[in-house]
């Protein structure tokens, strides 16, 4: 949406974000390894991240955005093609992970040409691919160390563990708008994530923020408080996030819609919020 203005560059941030924090775990939510990255540069940025934080790196990967993905000048693959895709560039990603001398690849979709990361962390970069049905819920079963999901749908885990995911993390990501006036939270949701509704299958595709304005022009208000929780009430917030516990994910991400509201916010969710969680 234009109203949420300029995004940073995330790998800048993550590599700002290293050294100044100690514990906290540190991922991509997702990137895109196929058009405006190439995966061999993907696994670089990824193993030295690794590197910088200490090991508390997992690398996110998606079959992308066209939003994100087009300013590049490559034509917008059909989701299939674009799971192809996404399935080479995990191999030669993990491939460059083991070290075991230069990588070459010869692929539909990527070449490689005696590849090698000359500085590998300690420990191996997790890989994370996010999942909205049954396509990529097998490629993440058989491919990664963590599947990544926005809905808790117990379903998507069920395919998960079928394809080979049994045992491992399940990442789920939530979005809340946190004011202490509920009708401001409310505004800001609907002003910067109105969008939200509208379902991976159309958000993929969408090239730019004007065609999301006009897929989101009817969406109201209360339409978005309904599909997101808004305000200062904990147990709001805390009965739209346990779905995902009850559909077995082993975390949580939290995002925080309204830049304005980011420091309050974090004082308060250490304070209430998140001890009412931990009781789940």
């Amino acid at each position: 949406m234009e109203e949420q203005g300029h995004a940073g560059y995330a790998w800048s941030i993550l590599g700002a974000a290293a050294p100044a924090t100690e514990k906290i775990g540190l991922m991509t939510y997702v990137t895109c390894p196929t058009l405006r990255y190439h995966p061999a540069v993907v696994a670089q940025k990824a193993a030295t991240m690794q590197i910088l934080s200490g090991n508390r790196f997992r690398l996110g990967l998606g079959s992308g955005e066209n939003l994100n993905e087009h300013v590049v000048g490559e034509r917008w693959p059909a989701v299939g093609v674009r799971h192809e895709m996404l399935s080479e560039a995990v191999d030669i990603i993990a491939g460059l992970f083991e070290g075991d001398g230069a990588v070459n690849y010869r692929g539909r979709h990527f070449d490689v040409e005696q590849a090698k990361l000359w500085d590998l962390p300690d420990e191996r970069v997790p890989i994370g691919i996010a999942v909205s049905g049954e396509d990529s819920c097998q490629l993440a079963g058989r491919k990664a160390d963590l599947m990544v999901a926005v809905e808790p749908e117990a379903e998507l885990g069920e395919m998960f563990d079928a394809a080979g995911g049994a045992g491992k993390p399940r990442v789920g990501q939530v979005a809340l708008a946190y004011d202490t006036d509920r009708d401001a939270a409310v505004r800001t949701a609907h002003e910067q994530f109105r969008w939200f509704g509208l379902g991976w299958k159309v958000n993929a595709d969408l090239p730019n923020p004007e065609s999301f304005a006009g897929a989101t022009q009817f969406v109201s208000p209360e339409d978005v408080a309904d599909a997101i929780s808004c305000g200062p009430d904990v147990e709001e917030h805390v009965n739209a996030i346990k779905p995902f516990v009850d559909a077995g994910f082993t975390e949580v991400a939290l995002v925080q819609i309204g830049a304005e509201q980011q420091d309050e916010f974090i004082g308060w969710a250490e304070s209430e919020l998140l001890p009412a969680l931990r009781s789940l």
